[in-house]
């Protein structure tokens, strides 16, 4: 006939009760940093989106820019030609126009549910915007570049053509 310790079960009772209330707490930390990972993760988007918005404003403030500045120098130079002028006015026009319509669309994107998007899918959205900013950025320099050399070459031609023959 087997006998039992009741000192050892009660003991292992209380050792069960006591691992029980252990894996509780445990399941509730755990539950606990999942919690707190998904808030840093819906941080770290919004910041994402934050930076991506604050650097396409950055392009566009160097678009204007280049248009106050740049674009007045080339337009009133006197080696563009007249019927260039429409052409170079009418390649800067696209680009800003293209801006604006960036920042319509980030201002919907931002501002409205747009079709019940998660953070991460604005967020993609918004770095693609952003690569397109600086591809515009991009564009806008290197036509900026390319007028100034024909400006340049045309002035250094006009100095050979005009120059004193007399020696």
């Amino acid at each position: 006939m087997p006998t039992y310790d009741n000192t050892n079960f009660i003991s292992l009772v209380k050792q069960l009760i006591e691992s029980g209330k252990q894996t509780a707490n445990i399941i509730k930390t755990v539950e606990f940093l999942k919690t707190q990972k998904d808030n840093i993760e819906k941080v770290n988007d919004v910041v994402r989106q934050l930076k991506a918005v604050r650097e396409i404003g950055r392009n566009n403030q160097r678009l204007i820019n280049v248009m106050q500045n740049d674009l007045r120098d080339i337009l009133d130079s006197p080696f563009i030609k007249p019927d260039e002028v429409s052409r170079v006015s009418q390649s800067f026009t696209t680009i800003v126009e293209n801006s604006l319509n960036t920042l319509d669309f980030i201002d919907e994107i931002l501002s409205s549910d747009y079709l019940k998007m998660t953070d991460a899918e604005r967020t993609a959205i918004l770095k693609e915007k952003e690569l397109e900013s600086m591809e515009m950025v991009s564009n806008i320099t290197t036509k900026t570049k390319r007028y100034r050399d024909i400006i340049s070459f045309r002035n250094m031609q006009d100095k050979i053509n005009n120059r004193e023959t007399e020696y």
